[in-house]
């Protein structure tokens, strides 16, 4: 066991509960509006696992995109509403943007959506109108296919040119309210995640599909959260790398229940930019 090993083991955690792939048949696919009759929402079904979430605020300046495949930073913005659409999109997008383009020497840096969300007890996650729930699966936004895809949805005329260079899919997030107490966001170390770990699934819209990995369980998987974030912190979580020089190309991450939320903590409310990171080089 290396040095980094035993400060990691060490550290304070939390035993949650995630929500990996049960063995499925077939490719795994879900519907992301009602499926045609006869045809299950999600063919995707979870299998839980109680597992040790570290804690990362202790050690999070060791974080990388390029080894672990997320990192912690620190980004206070001047949004005033986070539920206003034109205020995120013209005052948030440009300064995520610049931020982004900054850290990671970026030559350019394409914010292509986002999400926000709010935990409402017992309600179901809907797409489309107004803010949606927590994921609780464990997941990756892109795969190998999606992540290269994402680029030509976009940007088509220049697509063929910016995949020449390194392309990646970063998302930022962030709580709107904090301390964030509710529903923390858990991410996989991906140094210990196996390729074979991660199996392609279809997301299925009305009128297109997607393609995102659901994550098998494998005890080798080591998780960190960072424990009562506040808004003018942010997650950076890769989500899909056209690199394969032995760096992290897949984050996978969840929300969970942390057993140590106090019961009257405020329910989360987050906000996720999914963003297309550019390298010439």
């Amino acid at each position: 066991m290396g040095l980094q090993e035993t400060r990691i083991e060490s550290l304070p955690f939390v035993t949650a509960e995630l929500n990996y792939l049960a063995p499925t048949p077939g490719k795994p696919r879900t519907y992301a509006f009602d499926p045609p009759p006869g045809e299950p929402k999600s063919t995707a079904l979870p299998e839980a696992h109680n597992v040790p979430v570290f804690d990362g605020r202790l050690i999070a300046d060791s974080f990388s995109l390029d080894r672990e495949g997320f990192a912690l930073v620190k980004h206070p913005t001047i949004v005033k509403d986070y539920y206003d659409d034109n205020e995120v999109r013209n005052v948030y997008y440009p300064a995520v943007e610049a931020f982004l383009k900054a850290t990671l020497k970026a030559d350019r840096v394409f914010i292509f959506d986002h999400t926000v969300r709010k935990r409402v007890e017992g309600a179901a996650d809907i797409r489309g109108g107004g803010p949606r729930q927590p994921a609780t699966r464990v997941h990756v936004d892109q795969t190998a296919v999606s992540g290269h895809n994402r680029v030509f949805e976009h940007l088509p005329d220049e697509a063929e040119q910016l995949v020449k260079g390194r392309v990646q899919v970063i998302n930022l997030w962030r709580p709107i309210r904090g301390p964030l107490r509710d529903s923390p966001l858990a991410m996989a170390d991906g140094t210990t995640v196996a390729p074979e770990d991660l199996i392609a699934s279809d997301l299925i819209y009305p009128n297109r599909s997607g393609e995102t990995y659901s994550v098998k369980y494998n005890p080798n998987h080591r998780w960190f959260y960072i424990p009562e974030m506040m808004p003018d912190e942010a997650i950076l979580l890769k989500c899909y790398d056209s690199a394969t020089d032995g760096r992290t190309r897949f984050g996978p991450h969840t929300a969970f229940v942390d057993p140590t939320t106090p019961a009257d903590a405020a329910p989360r409310e987050s906000i996720e930019l999914r963003t297309l990171v550019f390298h010439k080089h």
